[in-house]
């Protein structure tokens, strides 16, 4: 794992991929298939992998967290960045701070909470937990009302965060975003990724999308790195054309993750792609049905085909 804190400045050279987290039947954690997939990653050129909603972190015990980060930090290569994820709940934020506090990682993300939250307790929360874990946070913001461009400016002035994955979606599309443009005008463009996946990139990210965001959150990438790579950079050379070209690969994979659950899904197209086998899946979720298995196999299995043609 790359010990250098990142910066802003390296999301334009990486996507984030957003992994699975393989387990065993006993839904220990599996280390043999999670190195698998991080080496697949790895091979395509991806140096920034962020675990957090699509390894079902917000259910994972954190009596199980220190060995996760354990094996994950000896998972990835040295130029490779890992994300873990906290919370979301403040008191699983605290003890895992005091955890993080004491290993090598430099950054963690913050999964957002749902209800019994006010902007000034985030606000406040979110500035203990950097302090207790003794490094900056990426924020993991879906909603207008978790935390105001205020707060989120404050926070990143003083040092508590240092990246926002943007997740908040748009019925009218990622082309009218009053609350993208203000908070890019308060904390710049640089320190925010794209974080829905594949979807909104072609709005989003570089020179061909209007916002001008450094890099994106992908799923698909952690089957198909070396396309999602590749749409990184059309993006920010502003070849529209090959990007919407590398774009499409993704689209038959996320319409069905967005059909039933995008981690769900995931999780079991990594295992059908062939990459690695990411076993069973962690409760409160459960696999994907039986009636979606030759759909979801198929769309993973062309997309790995592709990405080996890039």
């Amino acid at each position: 794992m790359n010990p250098r804190a990142p910066t802003p400045a390296d999301l334009v050279h990486s996507v984030l991929a957003v992994p699975p987290l393989a387990r065993r039947p006993d839904l220990s954690l599996d280390a043999a298939a999670n190195r698998a997939l991080v080496r697949h990653i790895e091979a395509g050129g991806v140096r920034i992998l962020l675990y957090g909603g699509n390894a079902n972190l917000y259910h994972q015990p954190v009596s199980e967290f220190g060995d996760m980060l354990s094996l994950l930090s000896e998972a990835a290569s040295p130029a490779t960045w890992v994300i873990p994820s906290i919370g979301p709940d403040y008191g699983k934020m605290i003890d895992q701070a005091a955890l993080l506090r004491r290993s090598a990682y430099r950054t963690a993300m913050v999964l957002p909470m749902q209800g019994f939250t006010s902007v000034e307790g985030v606000e406040s929360g979110l500035r203990r937990v950097s302090d207790a874990a003794g490094m900056p946070l990426t924020v993991y913001l879906r909603s207008e009302d978790t935390l105001s461009i205020e707060a989120l400016g404050r926070l990143v002035d003083g040092g508590h965060v240092w990246c926002v994955k943007y997740a908040i979606g748009r019925t009218a599309g990622v082309h009218e975003d009053a609350f993208l443009d203000a908070l890019i005008q308060r904390i710049g463009a640089a320190r925010i990724v794209s974080g829905m996946g594949e979807r909104p990139v072609l709005g989003h990210v570089g020179r061909v999308g209007r916002y001008g965001l450094p890099s994106f959150t992908t799923g698909g990438g952690c089957i198909a790195p070396r396309s999602c790579m590749a749409l990184l950079a059309a993006l920010h050379a502003g070849d529209a054309g090959r990007a919407r070209e590398l774009h499409a690969r993704f689209m038959p994979l996320e319409e069905l993750r967005e059909s039933l659950s995008l981690v769900r899904v995931l999780h079991d197209a990594v295992s059908w792609s062939g990459v690695a086998d990411m076993g069973a899946q962690l409760p409160l979720l459960s696999p994907t049905p039986a009636s979606m298995r030759e759909a979801v196999e198929a769309a993973a299995r062309a997309l790995r085909q592709q990405d080996q043609g890039v």
